[in-house]
């Protein structure tokens, strides 16, 4: 079942105190990507520049990952540069060039309106509801946000909600929204308002997924080394999606299970800059750490 995600590819500047990259891809859309094509075949639906390396577009190609809904624009590709101290929780952006992405108005083939897995990656929410206008009746649509619009574009992201089945926030956004400082509380407000369940990303220590009657823990998985947590949140989605994918049916069990595989494919994004460690990466790799997870957290 071929999965489809509408959100940013762009060139990423990034700085931690392990290190530095100039110019290395990056982009929501790219990292979920990347993260599920390992799973399943997935398509792109964003906007670049005509400053675009070409290598790049070769990199998806070879993925498998399809490029029919990546739109090639005249002008500069979206930018951004930031960096890290030794809280890599916290991203201080240094800028924010939006360049062709300012103007991006996702236009989905006719060949993909009828993707069984849709994830809306963090983009407007009226970009979001267009996106859901242009699409059939999915098997399963996930959706990520941002502070920004839930300051900016509250309304419109309060009435996406009912519209999609699984929403990702991080813990100071769900906060953000719900004017509750207790997550559980946070959860079951958002929940209330249509979703079927709501994730809660709180980076180095794992997520927390909420469904109208059950919730689950799951921690992230340890490292000896972090070096860049850019794109990690999308990672997991694509990890998460990925394996949804590939099951008869999206149920508890299912969800929980992708989770973890969400959680290992951000583990492995982290260990480098960029998308570099995830192109090294195999279907044994991940099941190795899959099965070593298991042994962390059994008791």
């Amino acid at each position: 079942m071929s999965i489809l995600v509408v959100g940013s590819v762009a060139i990423d500047s990034v700085e931690t105190p392990f290190g530095k990259r100039d110019k290395a891809l990056g982009g929501s859309a790219t990292y979920f990507s990347m993260a599920a094509s390992l799973f399943n075949k997935v398509n792109i639906i964003a906007t670049v520049g005509t400053d675009f390396p070409k290598k790049y577009i070769l990199l998806f190609e070879k993925r498998g990952i399809g490029i029919e809904g990546l739109k090639i624009a005249q002008g500069n590709t979206f930018r951004w540069k930031g960096r890290y101290d030794y809280d890599l929780n916290t991203a201080h952006t240094i800028f924010t060039h939006l360049n062709v992405f300012r103007d991006f108005k996702p236009q989905i083939p006719t060949s993909l309106k009828n993707s069984e897995f849709i994830f809306l990656a963090n983009i407007d929410p009226e970009l979001q509801h267009d996106v859901l206008r242009q699409v059939g009746h999915a098997k399963l649509i996930a959706c990520d946000s941002m502070n920004y619009w839930i300051t900016h574009k509250r309304g419109h992201f309060e009435k996406l909600l009912n519209k999609v089945d699984i929403m990702l926030l991080n813990d100071s956004e769900a906060r953000q929204f719900t004017g509750e400082s207790n997550l559980m509380k946070a959860a079951r407000i958002m929940i209330s308002k249509g979703p079927r369940a709501v994730i809660i990303k709180k980076g180095e220590h794992g997520v927390i997924y909420f469904s109208k009657n059950r919730h689950f823990v799951a921690p992230a998985y340890l490292l000896d080394s972090v070096y860049d947590p850019t794109g990690a949140g999308d990672t997991f989605a694509g990890g998460l999606i990925g394996y949804l994918s590939r099951q008869s049916k999206i149920n508890e069990k299912t969800i929980r299970k992708g989770i973890i595989y969400g959680n290992i494919m951000a583990s492995f994004a982290v260990e480098d800059f960029s998308i570099n460690k995830l192109l090294k990466i195999s279907k044994d790799s991940v099941a190795k750490r899959y099965k070593h997870y298991m042994e962390i957290t059994k008791f």
